[in-house]
């Protein structure tokens, strides 16, 4: 007998399925990856606009100047203000080979490594050598172009090689020294690359890790700055050794001057031992503004990238 508050079953009426509880939620779709090339775009734009500081950095490391100052004024009397940006060609070349790898093999090695978002400071490190090794072997050609046309005009007019642009100095290179010339300087060359992921990309990571765990920064330019602004300083700091050795190895030109130790037996003798740190304050006052550059815009690239997906555009 059924209470007066209840409904009697209806006669030949099939009893309702049982629904299992909706207590797992179904998974989210796994993000898409940000087109591999942003990194190279960004480094390519940051790059453009320190180009002057940049050459001024390569003037001091691989000629007499002595001063930050006075090498940008004797551009400036020599070759007017276009001459504060000479070589450009060479440095896109440099950015859309060598920056566009080091940033796709860096994301690459830390699904490898298993470095997610809050991953050690070690297996962040680890990833950016791996990427540093890679991109410093495919970007030297365009490494040594860009030295070699930002370094010209602080030759004598007899030393100078007067390269035309970027595609004329490879093809010189090829056919007047040989397909060897682009391994010029390869081997500072991929320490270097080595040494700056291992502490550029890494330390970015972790310090933009560390400071969203306080409660004084969020996912935004203020947090991604004051990263990129701590980046800067360690990068210089490691990077300049390798940096110095690099910029004169592929400035030098003759017989036996490609070799590493030849260069720093000449450079001890010439200038001491503090020779490796000779160019630091123009290094870090080019790479802080460059790498505070090369993060904010890919934060924003990979910030249009998103904005375009969820408005049903694809392409990207």
């Amino acid at each position: 007998m059924t209470s007066p508050t209840q409904t009697p079953p209806i006669a030949g009426a099939v009893p309702p399925t049982p629904v299992p509880p909706t207590s797992a939620v179904a998974a989210a779709p796994k993000k898409k990856p940000h087109p591999f090339w942003l990194g190279g775009v960004a480094a390519t734009i940051a790059a453009s606009v320190t180009h002057p500081l940049d050459l001024t950095k390569v003037r001091l490391q691989a000629s007499g100047d002595k001063r930050m100052i006075e090498s940008i004024k004797k551009t400036v009397r020599t070759a007017g203000f276009r001459g504060l940006f000479d070589g450009i060609s060479g440095t896109w070349l440099r950015q859309m080979s060598y920056s566009m790898c080091r940033f796709w093999a860096y994301d690459e090695s830390k699904k490898i490594l298993g470095a997610g978002k809050d991953a050690p400071a070690w297996k962040l490190a680890a990833a950016g050598s791996m990427a540093g090794g890679i991109a410093g072997l495919i970007g030297n050609p365009g490494e040594i172009v860009m030295v070699r046309l930002q370094g010209d005009f602080a030759k004598p007019p007899e030393k100078r090689f007067n390269y035309k642009h970027c595609f004329d100095a490879l093809f010189r290179m090829v056919r007047e020294e040989g397909v060897s010339s682009l391994a010029r300087g390869v081997g500072p060359n991929v320490f270097r690359a080595v040494l700056m992921n291992a502490s550029q990309l890494a330390s970015y990571d972790f310090f933009k890790a560390e400071l969203l765990k306080t409660s004084y920064f969020e996912d935004n330019i203020m947090c991604h700055f004051t990263a990129s602004f701590a980046a800067g300083t360690v990068a210089t700091t490691v990077c300049s050794p390798a940096d110095v050795l690099k910029s004169r190895i592929m400035n030098a030109s003759g017989p036996g001057s490609n070799s590493t130790l030849a260069v720093i037996r000449q450079s001890m003798k010439a200038d001491g031992p503090m020779f490796m740190f000779k160019g630091w304050v123009p290094a870090w006052t080019r790479l802080q503004p460059t790498t505070i550059l090369i993060f904010l815009t890919l934060e924003q690239l990979r910030n249009g990238v998103e904005w375009t997906r969820r408005k049903g555009y694809d392409f990207l």
